[in-house]
């Protein structure tokens, strides 16, 4: 029964917190480590849990007060509907938090945006698809870090490379990866026909060196002038950094104006990121949401989510969401599909783990 589940992870939180003010464990650092996780790692549900017993109490006394009458009962009748609907999504948000937690889920993450299929128009939606992520960062308090800029031609990007963090930032993009299709009219076509491109998103968990060991030996690091935006500056010292792992033969590269050391640490955080996707990948081929599994090839068939501008239409293809505001969209309102996509994979997982 739910509740007694619920009391049950009361007691132990309770247990925890008294554990931790023992003299004998907060001398033992490891023991007290691991105790301070497993109550941390306890705490949203248990805030949830004590919420969810304290509108209980508060529903049945106004419950009790209705069937007495009076006008004391017309008042609590007035407050019944709205703390039923509190307890129903209270216990919706409990049963979220009782799914097993995906390991990454705590993770920072690198976001990779490449053009795939649509040449000059492919490349541009790269631009677009960053400056989406990018306002969308900012409104959740997000820290979005350029690390890598591939520029081609007509203004666009072969590839953008951002580092970002936060709370949650896992869990908030993890199903943005896949092939996004754009449909629209190019500034350059003078007839007015539609133009249908696509470009590939892959969300990873930032790997740390416990999560991926990489040994010097096995590197190539070549330096070499930067180019691009930052004026003649940026060509004069040899700046640029490129990484080769050589055992998979990962290419990684990152420009930066001045700073050399700086390029290489970004350069190895990428590194560090994709050989983790793979590593994961080759561990369990099931799990969906690693670099190149999500990605797919990049055709115009294979698509998570159309962006329709003569229409100002998105439809999200996995859940059949279509939304016309393609516009705000674009500004960074990406609240109503992410939730929908969350929601979908929530009550999934609830009935997979039989607490649906």
């Amino acid at each position: 029964m739910l509740r007694e589940r619920l009391a049950s992870v009361i007691d132990r939180f309770e247990h925890l917190t008294q554990q931790l003010s023992d003299a004998e464990i907060i001398q033992n650092n490891v023991k007290f480590r691991e105790l301070s996780r497993e109550r941390s790692n306890l705490e949203k549900l248990v805030s949830l849990s004590k919420q969810y017993f304290d509108t209980y109490k508060a529903l049945e006394d106004n419950q009790d007060l209705v069937k007495s009458g009076g006008e004391l009962g017309d008042m609590a009748a007035e407050e019944v509907p709205s703390q039923k609907a509190q307890i129903e999504k209270l216990e919706s948000d409990i049963l979220i938090e009782l799914l097993p937690k995906d390991p990454d889920e705590g993770k920072n993450i690198l976001l990779e945006i490449r053009a795939g299929a649509g040449g000059d128009e492919a490349s541009l939606f790269v631009g677009d698809l960053f400056r989406m992520y990018l306002k969308f960062a900012n409104k959740r308090g997000l820290k979005l870090e350029l690390l890598s800029e591939s520029a081609a031609d007509m203004g666009g990007y072969k590839e953008i490379v951002a580092n970002i963090e936060g709370p949650d930032v896992f869990r908030i993009f993890r199903y943005e990866s896949g092939v996004h299709r754009v449909q629209r009219i190019p500034t350059t076509e003078a007839n007015g026909r539609i133009h249908t491109s696509t470009v590939t998103v892959a969300i990873m968990p930032e790997a740390t060196e416990q999560d991926v060991t990489i040994d010097e030996q096995d590197l190539r690091i070549d330096v070499f002038r930067s180019s691009g935006k930052g004026g003649q500056g940026v060509n004069k010292t040899e700046s640029a950094v490129r990484i080769v792992h050589l055992p998979t033969n990962t290419v990684v590269q990152c420009q930066d104006e001045r700073s050399q050391i700086k390029n290489k640490a970004r350069a190895m955080k990428v590194l560090r990121a994709r050989l983790l996707a793979v590593k994961v990948e080759l561990a369990d081929k099931a799990r969906a949401d690693q670099r190149r599994s999500q990605v797919g090839t990049g055709d115009r068939s294979e698509r998570i989510r159309t962006y329709n501008f003569p229409q100002e239409r998105v439809t999200d293809h996995r859940i059949g969401l279509t939304l016309k505001q393609l516009s705000s969209v674009m500004e960074g309102d990406l609240d109503e599909i992410i939730g929908a996509l969350q929601q979908e994979d929530y009550t999934k997982r609830l009935a997979e783990h039989n607490l649906a």
